[in-house]
């Protein structure tokens, strides 16, 4: 039997999950359509996979590789962060804030870390849908997890 505990860190993952699975289809998606302005986060996790494995001392993946290791990263991570959405009162809230962060921190972090800013900060544009995302990332998260309590699949406490 699921104790409440688990029920609630099963609704938390898997609402994080799906957000982040959103938030990079979105990415995914306008890239190609959008070439010229769309943010490249993809650019900015291979940048920072590569400098971690060079400091390493580990080997270079190849581009393809390099992309997949880079997405799956992204996805697990956005999936861990945007778990703390919760659950219970206050999901939307949590969401938006969660997404706000993700958003602004996607567009003033990059520079500062050594990632460079072209990827997510080259044009208005780029910065607005950089936050947008995130924060649609978040929302997400936040309705699966309102959904989830609505739906009565949460056990009781």
């Amino acid at each position: 039997m699921k104790t409440a505990s688990s029920s609630s860190l099963v609704q938390a993952l898997g609402s994080g999950l799906v957000g982040a699975l959103v938030l990079n289809a979105v990415h995914e998606t306008v890239r190609h359509l959008r070439p010229v302005d769309a943010p490249r986060m993809d650019i900015l996790g291979e940048r920072g996979l590569r400098r971690l494995l060079f400091k390493a001392n580990a080997p270079q993946p190849g581009p393809a590789a390099a992309y997949s290791l880079t997405l799956g990263g992204d996805v697990l991570s956005n999936g861990l962060y945007y778990s703390l959405v919760g659950t219970g009162p206050g999901v939307w809230w949590r969401g938006v804030a969660l997404g706000l962060a993700a958003g602004v921190g996607g567009v003033v972090l990059p520079g500062p870390m050594g990632l460079g800013d072209g990827p997510s900060n080259r044009t208005p544009q780029t910065k607005a849908m950089t936050v947008a995302w995130y924060l649609l990332g978040g929302v997400v998260a936040a309705s699966v997890s309102a959904w989830w309590n609505k739906s009565g699949t949460r056990q009781p406490r």
